[in-house]
């Protein structure tokens, strides 16, 4: 549902027609809904890829709809290696993404230094719409945790940045943490 007039990202990505492209750039997370597995994750090192549980239906759902209808969900992270336990657990529970129709790929740090790169993680939507991620220093969300923009200027430098990260980064299938 959107929230003071800002579209909430189910609604953005039901809107989306062709492409929908992440870039994470950040090794910590601190998101509330992830607390719980993430800690079970570095006693154990087990990751529960049950596809029904937690949050992972939302998601999921809205993925599989997404490609569904012919976009083409891609996603690219930037990694600092040796990686932080957060990417290892983000990268155990990634065959869910992929399993769902997500192209995923991974870009060492120290491979991306060349790159003009915005200052936050960002979604860019059918190459008209940019929702910028905005975390704490913990990684929580922020208050407010999304800002959008259309400026052509702003669109530009997303597309530019993601496609130079997706072109040197791995397939998740062949990365390893």
């Amino acid at each position: 549902m959107s929230q003071n007039g800002v579209p909430s990202f189910a609604e953005l990505l039901a809107g989306t027609r062709r492409s929908a492209v992440h870039l994470e750039m950040r090794d910590v997370y601190g998101v509330g809904d992830e607390a719980e597995e993430f800690e079970q994750f570095k006693l154990t090192g087990h990751v529960d890829l049950d596809p029904t549980a937690r949050w992972w239906p939302g998601w999921l759902g809205m993925v599989r709809d997404a490609v569904g209808r012919g976009v083409v969900m891609r996603r690219a992270r930037i990694v600092s290696e040796p990686v932080t336990d957060y990417i290892r657990w983000e990268h155990a529970t990634t065959p869910l993404n992929v399993d769902a129709g997500e192209l995923v790929r991974w870009l060492p740090r120290r491979r991306a230094v060349d790159i003009a790169l915005p200052g936050a993680d960002f979604w860019l939507f059918d190459d008209r719409l940019v929702q910028f991620n905005i975390f704490t220093g913990n990684g929580d969300w922020a208050d407010p945790a999304k800002e959008l923009s259309e400026d052509p200027a702003v669109v530009k430098l997303c597309s530019e940045a993601f496609e130079a990260v997706w072109e040197r980064a791995v397939d998740h299938e062949k990365f390893t943490v």
